[in-house]
Formats: structure tokens, sequence, C-alpha cells
């Protein structure tokens, strides 16, 4: 095993682990030799503890809620006393209640807000501070991985999943933040937009593989993917947004400016902007949004897409 892919002696954390992507990607973790704070809200996290420890790895379940502000401080210390440190944080944690926009509740909408986007800021606040604060004490830059979990949904702006989409928005933009404020500290945080086949999915995707051969939906490749991002070999890899399945990893472009219009006389009448703008969006499609439609293009396994977290 290549230096600079292990993993050996690093300390993660992973939310939402205890079954489907979350899972996946704890075990990754731990086969290149990682010891793993496993976090769920049920007794999963506790049987993929044990997984991890039939590996020769070391493993702490940690039963808790992330969208409670407390847990992510709760898991930066069991990292920290258990393992004596933190250098991995996976937030995978998730809930869906899809509706289309007319019929969402107000706690539809809060919920999968809390989980989705408080839960990644709040672990993320706890590991900062951690790594700020060892930072200072080592006189220069330490380790430090952060991996979000955003999808193709904020992407697309899925009609049936505008809480879902929002909140997918929210951590890419978390993951920016992150990303340029604590570079300095040496912590690389970067957004993964997966597709897998798991419970949440199985409405979409099916319960089982095509049969024939492997499951290109097999989560196990995003945990690939995940493990690598997690590891020295990334360290140049910063503020990115990766779509991550089945043989493929595509790295995102920054949105670009399609066309700027100018006031002739330094401020815009109504006028002016109908004589500029109505012209240009004329006979423009109703597809033709901000939605980057273009993403779903890259799909090769006929699977559509879905939210996998």
């Amino acid at each position: 095993m290549s230096v600079d892919v292990t993993l050996e002696g690093r300390t993660a954390v992973v939310t939402g682990a205890g079954a489907g992507l979350g899972r996946s990607e704890a075990l990754a973790l731990a086969r290149r030799g990682a010891n793993v704070v496993v976090n769920d809200v049920g007794p999963g996290a506790g049987d993929v503890a044990a997984e991890i420890e039939v590996l020769g790895r070391r493993a702490v379940a940690v039963t808790g809620d992330v969208g409670e502000w407390s847990t992510g401080g709760l898991l930066v210390r069991t990292a920290v006393e258990a393992f004596g440190g933190l250098d991995i944080v996976v937030n995978n944690a998730g809930v869906l209640r899809d509706r289309m926009l007319f019929n969402l509740t107000e706690s539809d909408w809060d919920e999968v807000v809390r989980v989705h986007l408080k839960g990644h800021a709040a672990v993320s606040r706890a590991a900062a501070a951690h790594w700020r604060a060892a930072s200072k004490a080592a006189g220069g830059p330490v380790y430090g991985r952060v991996v979000n979990t955003s999808s193709e949904a904020f992407l697309f702006g899925s009609p049936g999943q505008p809480n879902y989409a929002a909140a997918k928005a929210g951590i890419t933009a978390l993951t920016l933040a992150t990303a340029q404020g604590l570079a300095r500290y040496g912590v690389r945080a970067n957004a993964i937009c997966p597709r897998a086949r798991t419970a949440m999915t199985a409405g979409v995707f099916g319960e089982s593989a095509p049969a024939g051969g492997p499951d290109p939906l097999d989560p196990d490749r995003v945990g690939t993917f995940v493990s690598y991002l997690a590891s020295p070999a990334a360290d140049g890899i910063n503020g990115q947004v990766f779509v991550v399945y089945g043989d493929m990893v595509a790295l995102l472009a920054p949105p670009t400016v399609e066309r700027r219009f100018t006031a002739a006389g330094g401020a815009f009448s109504v006028e002016e902007l109908d004589g500029l703008l109505t012209p240009y969006f004329g006979g423009r499609g109703p597809q033709e949004t901000f939605a980057a439609h273009d993403v779903a293009l890259l799909d090769a396994t006929g699977a559509g897409s879905a939210p996998s977290s």
C-alpha cells in the first residue's frame, strides 16, 4: 500500500454509518487502516463497528442525532478520547421527506434541513474547532479531511424534493466555506454527489443489482472514492464537487457568467431592461435554466438519478 493512500493510524468520524452508503464509507476507511467512530441514530452503528473490528481495526459506535448541535462535539470528543485525535470527517447522515412544494409542510422542511444541513454543520464546526486548536498548538498545519455529501438534486432542482435539494445546495456552500476557512490549518474539504443502491433509493434503483455482472450502483464504489479523498494523496484537492457512481468520478466546474448586461446610463430603467432581457430570453425552452441538466448525460448505468444519502 502506498504511503500516500494509506490511512494507517488515522481516525475518522462517519455519520449515518449504520447502513447503506455511510456503512460502505466507514468500512472503506477501515480497510485503508483508519480507526472509525461510527455514528447513527439506531443500533446499526454498533453492528458496523463490530464489522470494522472483524477487519482488525478499531471502532467505537456512538448513537446520536447529528441534527442536535451537541452531537458534533460528542463525536469529536469520542474520537480524541478513544483514539487520540481526529483526522477525517465524513458527513453522510440524512433523511427524506419528499413532497412537491405545494404539499410541503413546515415539519417536512425543518426535518430535512435539520438532519442534512445542520447535521453537516454541527460536526464540521466541532471538527474545525479541534483542528484550529491543534494547528495553533503545533505551530503549523495539521492533518484534516472533510468529505460532505451533497447531491445531484441541488444541481437539477429536483421538483419533488425542494427541501432536500435546498439542503444539499447549502451543504455545497458549507463545503466551500470550510475549504477556504480551514485550508491554512491543513484541512481539505470536498463534496460528493453520489448515486448508490441503498434502502433509501430502493424505490428508484430497485433493491437488488441487475443479473449478469457487478452492480454499477454498489455503494462500495463511492466508499472507495471517499477513502481516497481522505488520504494524504488528496492533499491538493480542496473545495471541489464530484459526481460519483458506477465507473465514473466527474469533477464539476464552477458556474460561469453566461452574459453581462450593462446599463447605458449607469442605472437601468425598466424599459431598458425590457429591451435587453426580453429578447435575450425569447424562445428559451423551459429546461434552459440554471439547473445543470447536462450532468444527467453522464449516466451510463441507465438507472436515472435519485438521492443516495
